[in-house]
């Protein structure tokens, strides 16, 4: 019976003379009499929708399709259907099996983002679920994103709300696997902008530059969704002559003259230096700030 055949059609990319294909492998019987298979490839055309790309017959127990930019570019997400028929009897044939959906370009993980402005980075990953190709015996096997972050709010001025740990990135050819066949991070972290302005949704997008290769062109990978949750900040002060008022509330005053570690962080690289000069003359012994300096 060859209606229970579990053919299990898996799509796998592979550069062949150095253009890039996608291969749907899939388990060959031994059954008898012997089998060919009809391979259909489709592409994912609207939510829902599938548009035929290429039928194959074959002997083999895989297919080839190529990324020709055209019918099947990057950005597509590409499915083959298997069907096996007996060779001597036609008639006789396997229930349709269906690969799973393999999206061709640039991926992210995660795909979307939540993070606080707590100072903390978030690894972001970025793969090509193709082979990068090498267009001259010069050029190096790599792809060269160009990172931007985007505001959704773009009518409110202000700093960004993320920011990243590069401008620029590249993706280096190696082995396909796990559906990874160049792969780099990038660290996203939430700017602490002092300001109570509500969660704000941010965009990372990555376009690749410098693309020889025809398959690249034109290709933009979809952006990546930064969700800003924000978070009270806290104040302290240093007024007139001067009246201090700490993080946590505390006050006091420091009429010396001189120069003071105002804040020192237990975190990270910085810290605010203040200097005081005497702004009391000969009446009273009062000092006043008259300088500032951050690190």
């Amino acid at each position: 019976q060859l209606t229970t055949l579990a053919l299990q059609p898996k799509i796998i990319p592979e550069l062949v003379h150095g253009r890039v294909h996608l291969k749907c492998s899939y388990s060959s019987s031994t059954s008898k009499p012997p089998l060919q298979y009809l391979v259909v490839w489709s592409r994912l055309s609207s939510p829902g929708k599938k548009e035929q790309i290429q039928r194959d017959t074959t002997l083999q127990p895989f297919s080839y399709v190529e990324m020709n930019g055209r019918d099947l570019r990057l950005g597509h997400t590409v499915f083959c259907t298997v069907t096996a028929f007996s060779r001597d009897t036609p008639e006789q044939q396997s229930l349709p099996e269906e690969s799973k959906g393999f999206y061709a370009g640039i991926k992210f993980a995660p795909e979307s983002l939540q993070i606080a402005e707590d100072g903390k980075e978030h690894v972001l990953t970025i793969l090509s679920t193709v082979p990068i190709t090498c267009p001259g015996q010069d050029d190096s096997c790599k792809i060269t994103l160009h990172l931007t972050t985007e505001e959704s709010d773009s009518q409110l001025l202000g700093p960004p709300d993320i920011t990243l740990s590069a401008c620029q990135v590249d993706l280096l050819r190696a082995p396909c696997s796990e559906s990874s066949c160049a792969a780099t991070t990038v660290t996203v972290t939430a700017v602490t902008d002092f300001a109570q302005d509500g969660n704000r949704v941010s965009y990372i997008r990555a376009e690749p530059v410098g693309w020889r290769d025809s398959l690249w062109r034109a290709y933009t990978p979809k952006d990546v969704k930064v969700t800003v949750q924000d978070l009270p900040t806290g104040n302290c002060y240093s007024f007139t002559d001067p009246h201090i008022i700490t993080f946590d509330g505390w006050r006091y005053d420091n009429y010396k003259i001189g120069t003071f570690l105002l804040y020192q962080s237990t975190s990270r690289v910085f810290e605010v230096h203040v200097r005081q000069w005497d702004c009391g003359g000969h009446h009273s012994a009062t000092a006043c700030n008259c300088g500032v300096a951050a690190r």
